[in-house]
């Protein structure tokens, strides 16, 4: 019964998770992650893999009803993914070697992980016009690539226009991106989101649709380097995928219909959660707590 009992809580438990990571931009692995190995007896390196996969099947399930909304932007996610793919397989293999040389390793690297989420919600909170921003330069990269698009806004009645800028700027952040969502397991959205809508200057509800997608690409590369380590765990894979990808679907359409200002809110407080989480989960690794 025990097992069945376990199989049947993470089912339940990433169906919650699925609901909220469509509307909130992330893949569900920064959620999963932490809470997974506070509440589950599993070890924390069949919690990261799975927390790829989770966050990987999430972006699958909700992503082409955001392309076939338009909200998520194609020629955004293609240079940036190009960086923090291979970063993120780097990352991957980073965290597998910590958690078998310095056990405490990862509990280091979770509470300043902790402090980085504190630092971009702490950004986000003080930027103005984050649901819609103003762009007043365009960077040439930008010009060229011709970065910009056009959703219709249920709230709002009406299509909204918009343009990016800062390219450059955004590459080099996504790789940093990259290797963190890989050495975690936790996949990239917590950072894809706000790095997309404050350096690039897109809509918070465009960075949350296009950061879904790049976490399918980034997650399947990240995945594959615990899966040949043996590090994924079929008993806690499946049930999470399940589960995960159920409330996606139902996030997704709940995300385009949710007003901006909704969205920037839960992005806040996913965040702000997150960032608590992490920095927790670290203080008692290292035995502060």
């Amino acid at each position: 019964m025990g097992g069945i009992h376990w199989i049947v809580t993470l089912f339940f438990f990433t169906l919650v998770i699925g609901i909220l990571a469509p509307i909130g931009g992330v893949g569900g692995g920064i959620l999963f992650v932490p809470l997974a190995t506070a509440f589950f007896p599993f070890n924390v390196d069949f919690i990261r893999g799975a927390g790829l996969i989770v966050a990987l099947s999430s972006s699958l399930s909700s992503s082409p009803y955001f392309l076939k909304k338009g909200m998520a932007n194609i020629k955004i996610m293609i240079p940036v993914v190009v960086v923090s793919m291979v970063t993120s397989i780097i990352g991957s293999v980073v965290g597998l070697w910590f958690t078998n040389v310095l056990p405490q390793g990862g509990s280091y690297f979770s509470i300043s992980l902790g402090a980085l989420l504190f630092f971009i919600f702490f950004i986000m909170m003080t930027s103005k016009q984050i649901e819609f921003p103003e762009i007043v330069k365009i960077d040439r990269i930008s010009q060229k690539l011709v970065l910009r698009g056009a959703w219709y806004e249920p709230s709002l009645e009406k299509t909204v226009e918009y343009r990016t800028t800062n390219l450059s700027f955004g590459m080099l952040c996504f790789s940093a991106v990259g290797f963190i969502a890989g050495m975690f397991g936790i996949g990239a959205g917590w950072a894809s989101v706000p790095v997309m809508n404050i350096i690039l200057g897109a809509p918070i509800k465009v960075s949350v649709a296009t950061g879904m997608t790049i976490i399918a690409v980034n997650n399947a590369t990240a995945a594959w380097v615990y899966i040949s380590r043996g590090a994924t765990l079929p008993v806690v894979c499946i049930p999470s995928v399940a589960g995960i990808s159920l409330g996606a679907r139902i996030g997704a359409r709940l995300s385009v219909k949710a007003k901006p200002q909704v969205i920037k809110y839960l992005v806040l407080g996913i965040m702000i959660f997150a960032a608590l989480l992490n920095i927790g989960k670290g203080l008692h690794g290292i035995g502060i707590l």
